[in-house]
């Protein structure tokens, strides 16, 4: 009992107090001076401090596609370890970001609704949380502190000061407490202040309706003795948080019968309007609106086009001159980020309705389309779908890749050259190398398109099919890809946003290419498992080698057996650069190609082995599979008796799947029959 209260109160102290103090620090105006002195940054506007905070989490530059790419890993969600990691936006993020930067630095956008477009589920709201949480973070870290003010000891009837009890008056609207310096005199009072730490500070807007009132009637009382006004002034550090109603605000339209402006801009408090005898004095009026407690911070406008029109007229000006106006009071000013976000139904209704020309000119659209890496779509899967979070299923080997494949192909246009697949065109996306195509080529494939990302199928589909297949296949030890793909399959008969038999058929198609994709797959692994045979494959690249060197210097080879030269074994080259479709008109050119980079990496003091040149190495295990896959005997997998000797082998290559390629002994067993089906069908020839 008494270890379990030392503990106890030892977290208090290390933790709790510590935080408390830093967090709930207040004191006098003239206290609140000396921090602006010390560092102006607590004085930036809303804009500035969410750049600086995105960009306090460092970025990194990198090249795709010989063009330059921002990586911001605030995206990448450190703040919760990855739960709203955003993946494979990186060239939409940066956009983003230049429009936030530019705000930042009073470019003009400043003065504009971001507006976040997209498909559903590419990530739009995602992006959005991830700023709130980042600013409710930042806010919380000594670079983000910013700072409000309330009334201390404010007398509750003006008439009678002295007689009235006395209350503490926050500020409803979490104001900069240098609106208490009246804007004629602000910018010379911060010249003096702050001297050449003044490049950028600029502190526009007044006080909002409450604390006006109470700022007059408190200069009436005290005969203009400012001083004494700021005698009643507080100053306190804020922390922003949406679940506190502090600078973070998220709106959500009701239906249309339903809306009211006053839930952006605030409404009369009729309890308080007997006690204060008006409904125009501030202390009558609730300014709780989305627009006054975001001031400071970030307003989320969730589905945002399908506002009412009378929350519109509220948007242009709270986004053009920052300024609201609550019902019975003057505009106000505010210093917030207004973001929504919508789909492509919602804004070509904006585009085609002429009386929404306003705001169509205050909105700064930002693509936010679906993912076309497929690197980056299996990363959204993965996160979720993996063997640790899991538990009591295996996830076989390319069972989310595959899903991820097809998701992504079902977004891409079909490629007007008529040399190149929907499959190459995938690969060439993520970065793999296609023979006579460059990056320049890829470039050129990006530019052609014109809806690429903006259709197809959404991840959350797919994250409900792999949830599908999880429970449904519940008497199975692992989930394997075809599983996957028939749940996939089979829910497009009744996708609610697929309204078109052909589309439908489309991506049933692609279904059956990615079938064939990951037969090749597997047959190749299992291929690789059979020749793994380090020692043999050594032997059969060492023999090619010596006959490609005495061809190509016109030699001859010595017979280790007999001892007696021969021509180079052209049966044996032919039989391995025939694997990877080397024809005979480029066979010199291949076996030229082999000794230069030889040579190469000989002057560099390198050595050259079977693994060096990733084309012979696929070559050298294909000739070694199909020298070894008799013997092995795949195919009496599919056979009721099997003899100990190929029990044994297969064995090995099982013991292979699962130690290489990642397989569990079910799975592995699994994918050999399913090769070994193949075998049986004669599907599998020639070694390939």
């Amino acid at each position: 009992m008494a270890a379990t209260k030392q503990l106890l109160e030892d977290i208090q102290k290390r933790y709790y107090e510590r935080e408390y103090q830093n967090l709930t620090w207040s004191g006098s105006f003239e206290d609140y001076l000396d921090i602006v002195k010390k560092d102006p940054l607590v004085l930036r506007s809303a804009y500035q401090r969410l750049y600086d905070m995105i960009l306090s989490y460092g970025s990194e530059v990198y090249e795709d596609s010989r063009k330059r790419m921002i990586r911001y890993h605030f995206f990448s969600d450190p703040i919760d370890n990855g739960r709203d990691a955003v993946f494979g936006l990186d060239a939409y993020l940066m956009k983003l970001m230049n429009t936030i930067k530019a705000a930042a630095y009073r470019y003009g956008t400043e003065k504009r609704v971001l507006l976040l477009h997209g498909p559903v589920g590419s990530s739009k709201s995602t992006i959005v949380r991830l700023l709130k949480k980042g600013l409710e973070a930042y806010s919380r870290s000594d670079a983000g502190t910013l700072y409000t003010f309330e009334w201390h000891d404010i007398p509750k009837h003006f008439s009678d000061p002295e007689g009235s009890e006395k209350e503490n008056i926050p500020c409803p609207m979490h104001e900069e407490p240098l609106h208490l310096i009246t804007p004629d005199v602000r910018s010379e009072f911060l010249d003096k202040l702050l001297g050449n730490k003044k490049d950028g500070v600029n502190i526009p807007g007044t006080l909002c309706p409450s604390c006006r009132q109470i700022y007059r009637d408190l200069f009436t009382l005290y005969e203009g003795d400012w001083g004494r006004v700021l005698g009643h002034v507080r100053v306190k550090r804020i922390l922003l948080s949406e679940k506190d109603r502090i600078g973070i605000g998220t709106f959500q339209p009701k239906d249309e019968k339903n809306q009211d402006s006053t839930e952006l801009t605030g409404d009369i408090n009729y309890r308080k309007i007997a006690e204060y005898g008006s409904d125009s004095d501030p202390r009558a009026f609730n300014f709780d609106g989305e627009f006054n407690i975001s001031n400071r911070g970030l307003v989320e406008f969730i589905e945002m086009l399908k506002l009412d029109v009378a929350f519109l007229y509220d948007l242009l000006s709270a986004s053009q001159e920052h300024k609201i106006k609550p019902k019975k009071f003057p505009q106000t000013d505010i210093d917030e980020v207004i973001i929504g976000h919508t789909n492509e139904p919602e804004y070509r209704k904006l585009q085609n309705n002429e009386f929404m020309e306003a705001l169509r000119d205050r909105t700064v659209k930002i693509d936010i389309p679906y993912i076309t890496k497929l690197t980056e779509e299996i990363r959204i899967y993965r996160k979720d779908y993996n063997n640790q979070m899991i538990r009591g299923k295996f996830i076989a080997p390319h069972t989310v890749e595959m899903a991820a494949m097809w998701a992504v192909l079902t977004r891409l246009e079909e490629p007007k050259n008529a040399n190149l697949t929907l499959v190459q065109k995938m690969k060439l996306y993520d970065g793999k190398l296609i023979p006579g195509f460059t990056e320049d080529n890829v470039r050129e494939l990006r530019k052609e398109t014109v809806r690429e990302g903006l259709e197809g199928i959404s991840p959350r589909y797919v994250q409900d099919k792999i949830s599908n297949a999880i429970v449904k296949y519940s008497d199975e030890e692992t989930v394997n890809p075809f599983m996957v793909l028939n749940e996939l399959e089979s829910g497009l008969s009744h996708h609610s946003l697929i309204n078109n038999e052909e589309l439908r058929k489309r991506y049933r198609e692609l279904i059956q290419v990615v079938k064939k994709e990951y037969t090749e797959i597997v047959k190749n692994e299992v291929q690789r498992a059979i020749s793994s045979d380090e020692e043999g494959i050594k032997r059969l690249f060492a023999n090619y080698i010596d006959n490609v060197k005495a061809y190509v210097q016109r030699e001859k080879v010595k017979n280790k057996y007999t001892g007696e030269d021969e021509e180079p074994n052209e049966k044996l080259m032919r039989s391995i650069e025939e694997k990877i479709d080397i024809t005979e008109s480029r066979k010199d050119d291949f076996r030229r190609e082999i000794m230069n980079y030889i040579g190469a990496l000989s002057l560099e003091g390198k050595k050259f082995d079977w693994r060096s040149n990733d084309r012979l190495a696929k070559a050298l295990e294909l000739k070694l599979f199909e020298d070894q896959k008799d013997s092995i005997k795949l195919s009496s997998l599919v056979a009721s008796v099997m003899d100990r000797e190929t029990q044994e082998k297969i064995d090995i290559v099982k013991s292979r799947l699962i130690k290489d390629f990642g397989y569990n002994d079910a799975s592995a067993t699994d994918v050999l029959n399913y090769v070994a089906s193949i075998f049986a069908r004669g599907d599998i020839q020639d070694g390939e």
